[in-house]
């Protein structure tokens, strides 16, 4: 029975090619789709070669098919988003964990941390906008 390709759907596929904006995703339809950078996780993603790796099976959700035949998809969207702890902090259950960080040098920890880094004082600096405001709205 093939796999129908509709919107909203959710596939298993693999990670066939990365770019600097995002990752090709062979579908079990015998298709390619592209999962752009900012679909890749619920954090900021600055490199997404630090998310996925070529040859990596992932869950991706179907968001459009446009007139060319072009399928755009989400990785984050494939599964629910994280809760509120998991946004401070515990960044384990996001739909794409980075890669493996077997050896990395110095300078590729530094840059990790200092990503990490940011985007736990982002994190924080919404929060403080949202208490501010008395809450979310």
């Amino acid at each position: 029975m093939p796999v129908e390709l509709e919107v909203g759907s959710v596939l298993d596929g693999k990670v066939t090619g990365i770019t600097k904006f995002g990752a090709f995703v062979a579908l079990p339809v015998g298709r390619t789709g592209m999962v752009h950078i900012s679909e890749v996780s619920y954090s900021y993603v600055n490199d997404i070669k630090e998310y996925l790796v070529e040859g990596q099976e992932v869950k991706v959700r179907v968001l459009a098919v446009d007139q060319e035949g072009r399928i755009n998809l989400s990785i984050k969207k494939a599964a629910p988003p994280p809760t509120a702890s998991e946004s401070r902090g515990d960044r384990s259950s996001h739909a794409a964990r980075p890669a493996p960080r077997g050896n990395l040098t110095f300078e590729d920890k530094l840059k990790q941390f200092m990503q990490d880094s940011q985007t736990k004082m982002s994190d924080m600096n919404n929060e403080r906008r949202v208490s501010r405001r008395g809450g979310k709205r």
